[in-house]
């Protein structure tokens, strides 16, 4: 995303590349999602868009839905403590809006431990909204989803991350 918000009516009327230059980043590294929904156009709102990409995510195969979870990347992991490249900007902004740039060593290892119970348990990386949430609901959600079943966590991460690209979303796209 470029930083600047796009009103809503200019978006209606692009084509799919510069649609993609909008909506592609909102879903993590899944421009796919923008790609099937841009037919769709022109939405009503910020909200109608968002309601049309959060169901070409339901309409997806169980791969894709999967595979859009693992897009995500762990909350303080690898990439976050590397500052790699892979980490998406906005998730890099996400995370530290949550606190998880200044933890304590403590804090850290804890979340290692989650992370890597928890992609032990279900094969895919632990998604919360962090714009939502700060890094000790964060740590007291974990235990609590861990006892979820696989297709809960499924859907749970989903909607996490239909909240992520909603936030995403407002920050791209203005009504006016």
């Amino acid at each position: 995303m470029s930083g600047q918000a796009v009103a809503l009516a200019k978006l209606n009327s692009e084509n799919l590349q510069g649609f993609l230059g909008v909506c592609g980043p909102i879903f993590e590294q899944s421009p796919w999602v923008a790609a099937r929904t841009w037919a769709r156009r022109p939405f009503a709102s910020v909200g109608a868009l968002h309601e049309e990409l959060v169901a070409t995510v339901e309409k997806a195969t169980a791969e894709e839905k999967i595979a859009l979870i693992c897009a995500h990347p762990d909350l303080v992991g690898r990439l976050a403590e590397q500052a790699d490249l892979s980490l998406s900007a906005a998730s890099a902004q996400e995370q530290s809006a949550a606190g998880l740039v200044s933890l304590s060593q403590e804090e850290a290892d804890r979340f290692r431990h989650y992370n890597e119970e928890y992609h032990k348990r279900f094969g895919f990386p632990f998604v919360i909204c962090a714009r939502e949430n700060r890094k000790e609901a964060i740590l007291e959600a974990f235990p609590r989803r861990l006892a979820q079943s696989r297709d809960q966590e499924i859907a749970t991460g989903l909607s996490e991350i239909a909240k992520i690209a909603w936030l995403r979303l407002k920050d791209a796209v203005t009504e006016e």
